[in-house]
């Protein structure tokens, strides 16, 4: 078992090398086709390095280190994740729980999922008077829809068999909710989490380019004005790589609570 542990890691890491070489390739294609107007690999490398050297440095308001920009988004899209999921998994299993509340929020699900971000943020900036808080807000306002969907599902797929157990040995509503709904309903719960992250991660690149300040939005937004195109490629890494491990976190999580391994 070990052996094979060891065999599915390495053939991991093999088709991963190998999805980047096909990404590099196609990168420097692109370079060349647009006669260097778009930076290839080995420029966008030498400017990350460059980042690399001190990317904590604060010499102000406006000029902070890559480090800095990255730490303040992340820190804004788990606050807005986690408002938004705080407000996802009661409406959730609401709705999923509750033949009238799945009527009465259902249709507000689905106008308000649709909306653009980038036109929740004047609402934000009038709510909280503040870039920062419209920007927590947007990220929280389009995030958490993932989350409510797949708890309200999860919910509602509980089988008979399931409350008919809860009903023969006369569980209270509290008993039956922390034995038997949120047990079946924590795998679908975790998809969705899995989902509004990624939501969330790219709502702040657009949130952050709106309201200013620091982030590795207002990095990408502000390498634009300095006609710095290598920095924007460095910066598409950057969020391309978070958001991966991201994804790979909530994926581990999502596999210790699946059905498979009760």
């Amino acid at each position: 078992m070990k052996n094979l542990s060891i065999k599915n890691t390495l053939s991991d890491a093999l088709y991963f090398i190998g999805s980047m070489g096909i990404l590099a390739g196609v990168w420097q294609l692109v370079t060349l086709v647009t006669a260097g107007e778009i930076p290839g690999p080995v420029a966008t490398w030498s400017v990350f390095t460059e980042l690399l050297a001190e990317p904590f440095y604060d010499r102000g308001p406006n000029d902070k280190g890559i480090g800095n920009q990255l730490v303040s988004s992340i820190i804004r899209v788990f606050t807005g994740f986690g408002a938004g999921s705080l407000v996802a998994i009661p409406a959730g299993l609401l709705m999923g729980s509750s033949k009238i509340g799945m009527k009465l929020l259902n249709p507000i699900v689905q106008i308000l999922r649709p909306v653009s971000p980038l036109a929740w943020f004047p609402l934000g900036l009038l709510a909280f008077k503040a870039a920062e808080g419209a920007t927590v807000f947007i990220i929280m306002i389009t995030s958490l829809w993932p989350t409510l969907i797949n708890t309200a599902f999860g919910v509602a797929s509980i089988p008979s068999d399931h409350k008919n157990v809860g009903k023969a040995f006369g569980f209270s509503r509290w008993k039956y909710i922390t034995k038997i709904m949120l047990p079946f309903a924590i795998p679908h719960i975790i998809t969705g989490l899995r989902l509004s992250i990624g939501v969330a991660w790219m709502v702040i690149v657009a949130g952050e380019m709106l309201s200013g300040g620091v982030g590795i939005g207002f990095f990408v937004w502000d390498s634009w004005n300095a006609l710095s195109l290598e920095k924007i490629m460095v910066a598409i890494l950057i969020i391309g790589t978070v958001g991966l491990l991201l994804d790979k976190g909530f994926n581990a999580l999502q596999k210790a609570f699946s059905y498979d391994q009760r």
